[in-house]
């Protein structure tokens, strides 16, 4: 029987809102489709990265998704909502900009790894984590080998998919030091750099280099896209079911 129960949910767009990014002008199709094909309702608030340093920025929302859009004016905001979404158990999605920062967050909260930097931020950094790509993948669209028994691969349903980049930068070294601390890395392109992350013992914590959101023309969302939706719906009826 098919499921015609219309589903709601919150969720907090992270980021620094502009026409000029191809993403953010992504997100109310990307909504409303959600809506039309899914029955999955998102009540989206958008959330500069200035006004996600408050302490409860992005506390009682069902899903937090941290867009592209870096160097974001704050960096202090953007890591200060994803280490709120890790430690708290709130389904996450970070993309291009959003990986990057969800790696540096991780690094320094949950692996004491104080002084890594992100270069675009911080040309001059001693150790940073996330660095300049060999290759710049801006508009350039790619292969990602998904390792098997993952969210990633239960979400995409494929060993390999072809994504969208709209990025200078990734993520280089302490790779093992993330992983020894948890998080997985569970998309690589051919070349075996890291795509994608992601925290198994959370309920959905996923970031990708790439951007879902831009995939095909907005009218049928990533399957991504669609994951985090379903998982911002479940968070908002366990949040119901205890209050």
């Amino acid at each position: 029987m098919t499921d015609t129960a219309v589903h709601t949910a919150t969720i907090a767009l992270v980021g620094d809102r502009s026409p000029n990014v191809g993403s953010h002008a992504r997100i109310p199709l990307l909504l409303d489709a959600l809506a039309r094909r899914d029955r999955l309702v998102l009540d989206a608030y958008w959330i500069p990265s200035e006004d996600a340093e408050a302490p409860d920025a992005v506390r009682g929302f069902d899903a937090v998704w941290m867009l592209p859009g870096s160097p974001y004016r704050s960096e202090a905001g953007v890591l200060a909502a994803v280490r709120t979404a890790r430690e708290e158990g709130i389904p996450f999605l970070g993309t291009c900009g959003g990986f990057q920062h969800a790696l540096l967050e991780f690094a320094r909260n949950a692996c004491g790894l104080t002084e890594v930097a992100h270069a675009e931020n911080d040309p001059g950094a001693k150790d940073p984590l996330i660095e300049p790509l060999a290759c710049s993948l801006v508009g350039h669209e790619a292969p990602v080998a998904v390792e098997p028994g993952t969210l990633a691969h239960a979400v995409i349903g494929a060993d390999r998919t072809v994504e969208r980049y709209v990025c200078a930068y990734g993520p280089s070294r302490h790779l093992d030091t993330l992983r020894a601390h948890g998080m997985r890395f569970s998309g690589h392109d051919l070349e075996g750099q890291v795509r994608v992350a992601e925290l198994p013992d959370h309920p959905f914590f996923l970031a990708t280099l790439f951007q879902p959101e831009l995939h095909g023309d907005g009218s049928r969302p990533h399957p991504i896209v669609r994951a985090l939706g379903r998982a911002a719906v479940e968070h908002a009826s366990v949040a119901r079911s205890t209050a």
